[in-house]
């Protein structure tokens, strides 16, 4: 059962000038009938130009190793086969390293990663193309592949010198944190696995490439940043980036594996055209896709805290170790940010974070929603888990106890947290209408008397910082047209992957310049109208794109007060609502003032721009202001496990996800709850496995369990939180697409309070992430081994064992 609660204060915009709005209300996605019809177009539903070829790649079959030859005259020789192409055909750049160097386009003479791209072959149709790559012969001399955490940790980190460009460690300084340790103080120290996950978008890895005049290239891909795929593109041919038109109308789902990793298949596909004057498609199929791109960065951290004995922390040591993959790919941003997030929500006092970037001979991984956040903030959600039961308390007051207040707001990294009273006003919230204490005492009394069937319950807060931590890409385009009809196209740097992007910014646009809704068109996101964008991540779609259409349509309202109060002599204060222009008792139709603004010649067109204001970093220090603002929030989590079987249900989540105003009520419902079951996959089910080759095991649905709705909690209760953002952000909003999957730890931490249950709360179990029933059971098994008790003797105390209430 699903619950959305209206928000307690429905005003979207404390901007509003009147009490007619767009901003605020909650509007269908723009293409929700279109994809419910099967109308909207996708890039393989595009009908290609005649005598258009697919591409598909040769793969290496191992790890690591060095090519000794390479034997393509069979995949030539097939019948559909075109042409095949290697690294040598490369006419420009051939590596593709989104930030550093180390990502070959092709591979030549160095195999990194299993499934590592080798050639291109050109056929005429998909399956030709992909059953033609099997057919290549290459030698190849195998070397030993490192995957795990035991092994990365003695290699040589991904760029030594990264502690030059971005921090690899933090520590408060002494200033506003006093030492209050004590020899009586409670120590705890433990270390955390936490597994990666594969993005598993429905809309695979996709990309068409077609010739264009002069040279060029006209490329339709599935990515999250168009930009990036024109300067690849342009590199890899060696011509002009004003030679390169990117188009991206929409995706089916990105979550952070279209960032960096959508340009290779782009450039392969635009290498094809080059070669061929053929327009070129390449689509991978599921496996393919699951083997040869990146994943979330599976994590190895470790925490050591001091506390009082009431639970109040006096220092602590944390470390995040990044398994990277073969390449930097974007991991140093990404292990940054699960440095920022090791906080959370709690006031460390003394602290010491340290973030390693380890390599492995796995694909390089890459952004995933949260991008590192979510690894730092489970690994101090454990340690308040673990320190709960060192000091006998309850989690919940743990966690209350070293929540920021107002007089330690400071985070480690030095960036003030303003909104403390906010935050704890959530979880206050959250206490009381998921009924959290009188829950508590229940579940206490039921995991007494039931020695098979236990649960366990947790509530933890949510504080994940706003902005791009690369300070550069906090900037933004737009790019709005006014026709003398009346209707309005927009075109701006973000991309649509699903999460209402354009339906929001056609609402701002919409609000600024005082029409009604249906007068918007937003178009496809192309680097020949706004070019230089940032990549749609990290949960900034909105806040900058949605501020630069705001300044365009802002420029164009202007320009039509300023004539109308000329041409009609009319006084102020002069506004357009409503689709009309309004001055006292004068009333203009919005059609007709566009229409009387043209035939005197007033420019209808204007582009935005926007930067984050603000934020700053001082990398040698580890210091500064990293984030905008905060996004807030607070889940309680209720689960079931099978002591015997590791088997786990969610019987219960209640969620408050503080929105700002929120610029459309439905699509942030979506986002939170949509984000919130991934989050418990990543925690729950998602085990992604390499063999010991360096061979991914978990690469389809076989093997590798995304939720289903069999694993939707019984129960979940949503709610907006909505407080104007105290940040000047568009009509004061907050962003709402990657906060909401850290909700999903607390359904880790009632895991993690089910399986302590066993021993009353005496021993902390060593619990890691994923917890998949495997990982339950022998957490279960371990428990029950330390007090005393064998598996058949507790089997034989209930015989309820198997049933679920």
């Amino acid at each position: 059962m699903r619950k959305l609660t209206p928000p307690a204060n429905s005003t979207a915009s404390t901007e509003a000038t009147t009490s007619w709005k767009v901003v605020g209300k909650s509007k269908h996605h723009e293409s929700a009938i279109k994809q419910t019809r099967g109308d909207a177009l996708f890039i393989d539903d595009i009908v290609l130009p005649a005598g258009a070829l697919h591409a598909a790649v040769v793969v290496s079959d191992v790890a690591k190793g060095v090519i000794q030859s390479i034997d393509l005259s069979a995949v030539e020789q097939h019948p559909d086969v075109v042409k095949v192409l290697t690294a040598a055909d490369i006419p420009g750049k051939s590596d593709i390293g989104p930030i550093f160097e180390g990502d070959p386009l092709l591979a030549d003479g160095q195999i990194k990663y299993h499934s590592q791209p080798i050639a291109l072959v050109l056929a005429t149709s998909h399956r030709s193309a992909w059953q033609a790559a099997k057919l290549a012969s290459i030698t190849l001399m195998d070397q030993p592949a490192s995957v795990a955490f035991d092994s990365a940790e003695r290699e040589p980190h991904i760029l030594p010198a990264r502690q030059f460009i971005t921090p690899n460690h933090i520590e408060t300084s002494s200033e506003g944190h006093s030492d209050t340790s004590s020899a009586d103080d409670v120590i705890i120290n433990s270390s955390l696995s936490i597994g990666g996950q594969e993005h598993f978008y429905l809309e695979g890895q996709i990309s068409l490439a077609m010739p264009s005049e002069d040279r060029g290239i006209f490329v339709r891909s599935s990515s999250q940043h168009p930009t990036e795929v024109q300067t690849l593109v342009a590199e890899v041919l060696g011509i002009p980036f004003n030679q390169v038109t990117v188009d991206m109308r929409r995706m089916g789902g990105g979550f952070g594996g279209k960032e960096s990793q959508a340009a290779q298949w782009a450039c392969l596909a635009s290498l094809g055209v080059h070669h061929t004057g053929k327009a070129v498609k390449m689509r991978l199929p599921r496996g393919m896709d699951m083997s040869m791109t990146g994943k979330r960065h599976p994590f190895h951290n470790h925490y050591q805290l001091s506390a009082s004995s009431e639970g109040v922390i006096n220092s602590a040591s944390i470390t995040v170790n990044g398994l990277c993959g073969h390449s930097a790919d974007l991991s140093g941003a990404i292990v940054d940010r699960a440095m920022f997030h090791a906080d959370n929500a709690y006031y460390l006092n003394k602290a010491t974070i340290t973030g390693n970037r380890l390599a492995t001979d796995t694909v390089s991984h890459t952004a995933f929603r949260g991008f590192g956040g979510p690894q730092g903030m489970i690994t101090i959600e454990a340690a308040m888990q673990h320190l709960a039961i060192a000091t006998g308390k309850d989690a919940l007051d743990i966690r209350l106890a070293n929540l920021y207040r107002d007089d330690k707001n400071i985070t480690p990294y030095g960036q003030e947290v303003e909104q403390t009273n906010e935050m704890k006003a959530i979880i206050e919230q959250l206490e009381q209408s998921a009924i959290y204490r009188k829950r508590r005492l229940a579940i206490q009394q039921w995991n007494k008397t039931n020695p098979v069937l236990k649960k366990g319950l947790a509530l933890t807060p949510v504080k994940f910082g706003i902005s791009f931590t690369a300070t550069h890409l906090n900037q933004a385009g737009a790019l709005v047209h006014v026709y003398t009809d009346g209707s309005v196209q927009v075109s701006h740097g973000g991309t649509e992957m699903g999460q209402g992007l354009h339906t929001k910014v056609g609402q701002i646009v919409a609000q600024t310049l005082g029409i009604d809704y249906q007068h918007i068109l937003v178009t496809s996101t192309r680097t020949d109208k706004v070019p230089n964008t940032s990549p749609t991540a990290a949960s900034s779609g909105a806040d900058l794109n949605g501020m630069a259409a705001h300044n365009a349509a802002k420029t164009i309202k202007e320009r039509l007060i300023n004539f109308a109060q000329q041409h009609y002599k009319l006084s102020e204060p002069i506004e357009i609502v409503a689709d009309e222009l309004v001055s006292g008792e004068f009333r203009l139709s919005w059609h007709k003032l566009v229409q009387e603004a043209y035939f005197a010649r007033v420019s209808l067109s204007s582009n935005g721009f926007y930067k984050t204001p603000k934020i700053w970093f001082d990398m040698e220090k580890s210091v500064g202001r990293p984030f905008f603002y905060f996004s807030l929030g607070a889940s309680c989590s209720e689960v079931t496990i099978d002591t015997l079987t590791g088997e786990m249900q969610v019987d219960r989540v209640d969620i408050v996800h503080d929105v700002g105003n929120s610029l459309n009520p439905a699509l942030d419902y979506g986002q939170i709850e949509g984000a919130f079951i991934q989050g418990m996959g990543w925690l729950t089910t998602e085990d992604l496995r390499w063999d010991d080759s360096g061979k991914l095991a978990s690469n389809s649905p076989m093997n590798y369990k995304i939720p289903t709705i069999g694993d939707y909690p019984a129960q979940l209760n949503i709610s907006l939180s909505e407080h104007a953002n105290p940040e000047h952000s568009i009509y004061r909003s907050k962003a709402v697409g990657e906060p909401p999957f850290m909700h999903a730890i607390s359904v880790w931490c009632a895991v993690y309070d089910a399986i302590g249950s066993i021993s009353d709360h005496t021993i902390a179990p060593k619990l890691q992430a994923p917890a998949t029933g495997e990982q339950i059971l022998q957490q279960c098994m371990a428990q029950y081994e330390q007090i005393g008790y064998t598996r058949a003797e507790v089997k034989s105390t209930d015989s309820r064992a198997k049933e679920w209430v």
